[in-house]
Formats: C-alpha cells, sequence, structure tokens
C-alpha cells in the first residue's frame, strides 16, 4: 500500500525538515577546564627540601 503525500503533508514536511540547523563550529563544541586548581604553595621554591627530601 503506497501513500502519496497530500499538499499539506508536503508544506509539514517541508516545514519541519526544509533546512539544516546552523552549523556548529568545532571551536565551540569544545570546553577546557584546568584538572585540579593552581596551589601557589606548591610551586613555591624552597632551597632546602631537596635535602630533607633525601635526607642529605
Amino acid at each position: 500500500m503506497s501513500h502519496e503525500e497530500t499538499a499539506t503533508e508536503a508544506g509539514r514536511r517541508r516545514e519541519r525538515f526544509g533546512a539544516l540547523p546552523e552549523r556548529i563550529r568545532p571551536e565551540d563544541m569544545v570546553e577546557t577546564t584546568p584538572a585540579v586548581q593552581h596551589d601557589p604553595d606548591r610551586d613555591r621554591y624552597d632551597p632546602d627540601e631537596f635535602a630533607i627530601r633525601f635526607g642529605l
């Protein structure tokens, strides 16, 4: 049984599927966030740390 499309059905289909959605740029699909928050104490230089850590 074949179904012939009426004018109103064709109009509805064209209204719903007639145009593609706006293109999304790849740059807009990616979000970067740091894995861990920056810890200023971790990056602080301690000249004695090597000696303390390795028992020198």
